[in-house]
């Protein structure tokens, strides 16, 4: 905890913070194992024992930064252009065409998020419900390549996807992109299904058929399925890193506690990482680029600030990544 004594007293704020700020010792190797089994092994790592709740919750935030910083460069999460997000139940709406799940207690479906990794850390945990949930992707894949190829022949075609309302001036309200994806030997999976769903509401959008919808059926019943998931429990002081392109996530419903400071809440962090894998061509819009070890993903937004574009310079140097600015 020296190194972020180092980085507390500093006073900087988190866009001055790069890994060259926040020596971490020999907790270097962890973050090199975690950084090897996200995109060489089995997509997704736990660390426990943060001790979070000895520590403010802006001491939190700033930790799980700075950790951050030492495997990937951090995206922007939604129209504000956010770098961390805190999960936590505001009173959102799911479903609906600018519905996300992370500000709600709902139950959500398995999908991916918008970066090569997505990283939580838990403060608090919910008086019943919130169980983290995982499913390969590879595998779901693989079976139902064997099952119904000509449903995965259909996941491999465009679909049409909402940017939830949360698009920057300069991008479209809706566009297209596959569920499955290969690139040089590669595969990667991109699934959020309530961005679909929301297609369908909107006018002038293209219709799925019946197909696509078997389609992405099968595969929403297969990752809820005992064969292709499981569950973790992730408690306060754990951070959980999980690979998108390899891994769907979801969680269940949950039920908070009356007091404020009790209530469920996690850290979140997407991050574009130096180890990523090559994407398709049909993925260059959404995520800006598509090449392997270059600055990528998340939701531009409507807040981007010279202040966040100096950032990902700085991180993506110290890094060793090639930056690609909006």
């Amino acid at each position: 905890m020296r190194g972020f004594e180092a980085v507390k007293a500093s006073g900087k704020p988190m866009l001055e913070i790069t890994k060259t700020d926040m020596p971490v010792g020999a907790f270097e190797g962890v973050l090199a194992e975690v950084e090897n089994e996200l995109e060489n092994g089995i997509g997704f790592k736990v660390i426990r024992g943060l001790p979070v709740q000895q520590m403010s919750v802006e001491d939190n935030r700033l930790l799980f930064w700075s950790i951050g910083t030492h495997l990937g460069v951090a995206r922007p999460q939604g129209k504000a252009s956010q770098i961390m997000s805190d999960v936590r139940d505001a009173g959102g709406t799911y479903r609906g065409t600018s519905g996300r799940g992370y500000n709600t207690n709902a139950e959500l479906d398995y999908h991916t998020d918008g970066s090569d990794v997505v990283g939580l850390l838990c403060r608090n945990t919910a008086r019943s419900g919130g169980l983290s949930r995982l499913a390969s992707s590879v595998a779901i894949h693989n079976a139902l390549l064997e099952t119904r190829p000509d449903l995965v022949k259909l996941l491999y075609g465009n679909l049409p996807h909402s940017r939830q309302n949360e698009e920057a001036p300069d991008e479209p309200p809706t566009y297209m992109a596959p569920v499955y994806s290969m690139r040089d030997g590669h595969f990667a999976s991109r699934y959020i299904r309530n961005h679909i769903r929301s297609t369908q509401l909107l006018e002038g959008q293209p219709k799925l058929t019946p197909e696509q919808h078997e389609a992405l059926d099968a595969l929403q019943s297969m990752a809820s399925s005992e064969e292709f998931s499981f569950d973790m429990w992730l408690e306060p002081g754990d951070m959980q890193f999980v690979n998108n392109h390899v891994l769907y996530h979801s969680r269940t419903h949950y039920e908070d506690f009356e007091e404020d400071d009790r209530k469920r809440h996690l850290f979140r962090l997407w991050l574009s990482v130096p180890n990523s894998r090559p994407l398709c061509e049909d993925l260059r819009h959404i995520y800006k680029s598509v090449d392997r070890g270059t600055v990528r993903g998340g939701i531009k937004g409507r807040g981007v600030t010279p202040e966040l574009l100096a950032y990902q310079a700085r991180a993506a140097e110290s890094l060793g990544m090639r930056n690609i600015p909006y």
